[in-house]
């Protein structure tokens, strides 16, 4: 992939997926603004890469809030002339189960997630929009965005809302020559760290190199956070081009396609449905084959 004529803004950039992202980015040619809530360490990754011989400069900034979108929009255009490529990968987690979620919990987590998702885009989009030439949105959804998980109803939510607005912008964005698409990545970060099923793997993986087994790795796409910036880099290149309102999985050794909702059955009668009828016809025809939930565990 050939990105020498484009930049990229990342945020939460300074570590795990997001470092991951802006670092082959820039391997791939891509001018970077590193994006981290902690300015320490978005200095560090723009150095680090800066070293490597790419291009990049930090930005720190906690995202949400409308002036930290434009600053990074602002920042890209200063130091590279340009904007071509949106990365939303900043977030937190405030896991609770729903009778222990706090207002701030919740809050907190749409906050970065979901509002930092749609200022940021919004301020890439305005300039994309008056520069010319498209551009790519590539955001951060989830495994359970996509499948719900315990203890995760702010998360869960904030990360279906992601795809959502994905599939609206890509039919917003679509006359500008603009794709949106959200990357679903799985991989040994601070956050699945917190995780039981996971966290002996990472442990191992960083005290020794073991590898993940392919429980991990083919099973539920787990790896590390290199592992899912190739899907980054194709989407953010010319390659890519035509690809859009896609929720695309990354992780370990697998890459897939994630369905949008749809209706999967359906049954009708004259005049309309009483309760009744429902009751009636649920367990044999709509009903029969519910829907599953969750993110089933790894066989490990």
């Amino acid at each position: 992939m050939d990105l020498n004529s484009k930049t990229a803004v990342v945020t939460g950039a300074g570590r795990g997926l997001g470092r991951a992202y802006a670092t082959a980015l820039a391997a791939a040619g891509a001018a970077v603004v590193v994006n981290d809530v902690d300015a320490e360490a978005a200095e560090a990754v723009a150095k680090e890469i800066t070293r490597a011989g790419g291009r990049a400069v930090a930005q720190p900034g906690p995202v949400g809030p409308a002036a930290t979108a434009d600053a990074l929009v602002a920042r890209a255009v200063e130091e590279f002339g340009r904007l071509d490529v949106m990365v939303t990968n900043a977030g937190v987690l405030r896991d609770r189960v729903l009778w222990k979620m706090s207002d701030e919990d919740f809050d907190t987590v749409v906050d970065v997630h979901l509002r930092g998702t749609f200022t940021c885009v919004r301020s890439a989009v305005l300039r994309m929009r008056e520069q010319g030439g498209g551009g790519r949105i590539i955001v951060a959804g989830s495994p359970a965005g996509q499948r719900g998980n315990f203890g995760q109803t702010n998360y869960s939510a904030v990360k279906a809302g992601i795809v959502a607005m994905v599939r609206t912008w890509a039919m917003e964005l679509a006359k500008a020559g603009i794709t949106a698409n959200a990357v679903v990545p799985n991989a040994a970060t601070e956050m699945t760290r917190t995780m039981p099923v996971f966290a002996p793997h990472i442990e191992a993986y960083e005290a020794d190199g073991t590898p993940f087994p392919d429980a991990l790795r083919k099973g539920v796409a787990f790896g590390t956070p290199e592992d899912c910036a190739g899907a980054v880099v194709w989407l953010a290149s010319d390659a890519s081009e035509g690809v859009t309102g896609q929720a695309i999985g990354i992780g370990g050794d697998k890459l897939s396609l994630w369905s949008h909702p749809e209706e999967v059955s359906a049954a009708y009668t004259d005049g309309g449905w009483s309760a009744e009828e429902i009751a009636a016809a649920w367990p044999v025809s709509v009903g029969a084959r519910p829907a599953t939930y969750g993110i089933p565990a790894p066989k490990l």
